[in-house]
């Protein structure tokens, strides 16, 4: 019994006439009589009685109908997943994060692949990005957002987007008082910074182009934790635009006034060659986020040049 005899079987059924159930499957009737006649030597019982009206079922043809139906959908089912898998429109895609990107642009980037993807589930993995690397080797999760840019053989980056850096320090410190505060004035304070290299290397670039070198704290161990040590008094850090949505007791964020572009990269990782439908469509989410954000951020920056 193959799925073939049992699709004609169905039609036969639900016809009640071999001649109707021959029209229904674009088929002649004798090779269609011929199924019927080897479906029911093959299970060795009747499955239909013929009447001069045409055919009606046994209750042993009932009892196949019922499984028959069954089957036949979950078939169809199976093909249906399947196909909906192959285009990464189901399944399960973990992702891992950490840091202030948290706060931003990967809340948006999934809200965006949720809206046209709702049947895949979302399992998001918090953990440093050492944490991550072999995490993505074991299969443990699929790709990473982070702003630390690793520099591993087998790990594939694309940029996520840009965020302008803002200055956060303690809401009583006098450059709080300012409405934005030129990174001139960085100089001679304490800059909190996070562990990565980037970090320190950015935020070293940035002071030098305006004349100084800077006083570096003891590096924290991320953006965020840079923010609450920020609050404390014990220096003032530099945080993407993202972190204006986290409002911590004592913590203001300030524009910053500067001579070059002043920004902090989002980048996405995963391990190179890949070969994941889901992992495809999330690229893709992140491809049209980045180009929503480069067209917005070019219409403000025309906005801002007109007179």
């Amino acid at each position: 019994m193959d799925l073939r005899q049992l699709t004609y079987f169905v039609a036969v059924a639900e016809a009640g006439h071999l001649g109707r159930a021959a029209e229904r499957l674009n088929l002649s009737q004798p090779p269609l009589t011929r199924q019927i006649q080897h479906l029911e030597d093959e299970l060795a019982v009747k499955l239909f009685d013929r009447t001069s009206r045409g055919m009606s079922l046994t209750a042993a043809g009932h009892q196949l109908l019922q499984h028959a139906r069954t089957l036949l959908a979950l078939t169809d089912q199976a093909v249906q997943q399947t196909q909906l898998a192959a285009r990464g429109e189901i399944g399960r895609l973990d992702v891992g994060l950490y840091g202030s990107a948290i706060f931003g642009l990967v809340p948006q980037v999934l809200a965006a692949f949720r809206s046209t993807h709702p049947d895949v589930e979302l399992v998001l993995h918090h953990a440093q990005t050492p944490a991550q690397i072999p995490a993505l080797r074991q299969g443990r999760v699929l790709l990473v957002f982070e702003r630390l840019l690793p520099e591993e053989h087998d790990i594939e980056v694309t940029l996520v987007g840009r965020e302008q850096l803002l200055l956060a320090l303690a809401a009583d410190h006098p450059l709080a008082a300012k409405p934005s505060v030129d990174v001139t004035a960085l100089n001679g304070q304490t800059l909190i910074i996070g562990s990565s290299p980037s970090a320190a290397a950015n935020a070293l670039a940035l002071c030098r182009a305006h004349g100084f070198e800077p006083r570096f704290a003891p590096p924290a161990s991320d953006v965020v934790t840079a923010t609450l040590l920020a609050a404390t008094g014990v220096g003032v850090t530099l945080v993407p635009e993202s972190m204006t949505h986290v409002h911590y007791p004592g913590v203001a964020y300030r524009p910053l006034l500067t001579r070059v572009p002043a920004y902090m990269d989002l980048h996405c990782f995963y391990l190179r060659g890949t070969q994941s439908p889901l992992l495809d469509a999330m690229l893709e989410t992140v491809a049209q986020v980045r180009h929503q954000l480069s067209r917005r951020a070019a219409g403000a920056r025309d906005a801002s040049a007109l007179p």
